[in-house]
């Protein structure tokens, strides 16, 4: 383990810990790379059984063969990080980023919009989707919108704009997205991963019941105790009936994640530290 903050590995920092960014971190984890996640306190995260943002209520959380351990503080990350685990961090406004000092940083938040990033003094910065524009709040972006250009990086430009409705599957689109009836506390009444009926309780929010909508999986699931807002993205219902659906990182995660190896090794510097670094070991 290192004895300082100072990390002698490449490693990468990204905004976010929601299913694509995980596919992005579990992409690089795989390439070498040492990843580091910055979220929110309480993650708003749906496919929570594929995103590290889970270790934040959970402690320790495992995508597939990848463990992500929350770290209290930048040491407690070091240690992690020297472990061959993703890091998650409950930090919105990434000041973890002064002490680990990231060979890049990728905004992986899917804000959507404009997130105004400051490109001085920065390192490579990598926006995931819509929002983003190459030169002016990243150095490149990641198009996220299924189709031929998913996973394809753009030095000039931004991606496609947001369509608000999620991939069709098996002939389900927008009613595959459970949203919130009211304001309020969400209670949740089933399980990730488990198959459900059409018109099966799934969770309630201020006394309203949210039902699925046809059979299918429940693929995510905001974290039951959460205050949700009415229309909010609450959950996710997958018309293929096959639990491990919910416990399987997506090709677009990977796709993705694809994109950002791509953006990252374009770099000679980043090259030469990660190749370095396998000639070491």
């Amino acid at each position: 383990m290192a004895n300082s903050n100072e990390l002698v590995e490449p490693f990468v920092l990204i905004r976010g810990g929601g299913d694509l960014a995980s596919g992005v971190a579990i992409r690089l984890h795989r390439c070498g790379f040492l990843v580091g996640v910055a979220e929110l306190p309480e993650p708003l995260t749906v496919r929570r059984l594929v995103s590290f943002s889970e270790a934040v209520y959970r402690g320790v959380c495992q995508i597939e063969e990848v463990t992500g351990t929350l770290a209290v503080t930048i040491q407690d990350a070091v240690g992690i990080l020297y472990k061959r685990q993703v890091a998650v961090m409950a930090d919105p406004e990434c000041a973890s980023f002064n002490s680990l000092r990231p060979l890049a940083v990728i905004d992986a938040r899917m804000l959507k919009n404009d997130p105004g990033n400051d490109l001085v003094d920065q390192p490579m910065l990598i926006g995931l989707g819509p929002g983003f524009l190459a030169g002016k709040n990243c150095h490149a972006v990641i198009e996220t919108n299924r189709g031929p250009h998913l996973g394809r990086v753009f030095w000039q430009g931004g991606a496609q704009e947001d369509t608000r409705l999620p991939e069709q599957v098996a002939g389900y689109r927008g009613e595959r997205v459970l949203r919130a009836p009211a304001d309020g506390v969400l209670q949740a009444e089933v399980m990730l991963g488990q198959i459900l009926d059409e018109g099966d309780l799934v969770a309630w929010v201020a006394g309203q019941p949210v039902r699925a909508p046809f059979k299918g999986v429940l693929r995510g699931l905001v974290h039951d105790g959460l205050d949700v807002s009415v229309g909010m993205k609450i959950g996710d219902i997958d018309p293929r009936l096959d639990p491990r659906l919910a416990y399987q990182v997506s090709d677009k995660a990977l796709s993705i994640g694809g994109g950002v190896l791509e953006a990252l090794l374009s770099d000679p510097a980043i090259r030469s530290q990660l190749g370095r670094t396998h000639a070491a070991g």
